[in-house]
């Protein structure tokens, strides 16, 4: 039995308000903190706001719904176009 199934097994066991709590803490604390790098300096704000998305979509279907249509944006975005650098404004002659 691998790591994995046994978690998934023991996790299973628990009763499943407390199961709520946890992931709700767990994912919340990473949706603020996620939100929080908005406006403090620092990088990395959407991986916490998507990782707080997925541990809350464990127990919420609201949260896979949306961890759903976050996918379906994502999809949507060329990085090509994230990356293009736009042409400095010629001088007028």
């Amino acid at each position: 039995m691998s790591r994995r199934s046994k978690f998934l097994a023991t996790w299973k066991t628990l009763p499943r308000q407390l199961r709520k709590v946890i992931v709700s803490v767990i994912g919340f604390t990473l949706i603020t903190l996620g939100l929080l790098l908005i406006v403090l300096p620092g990088p990395f704000t959407l991986p916490f706001l998507i990782l707080g998305l997925v541990v809350l979509g464990l127990e919420f279907a609201w949260a896979d719904r949306m961890l759903d249509q976050v996918k379906a944006q994502g999809k949507k975005v060329d990085p090509r176009k994230l990356l293009k650098r736009k042409p400095k404004n010629p001088e007028p002659n």
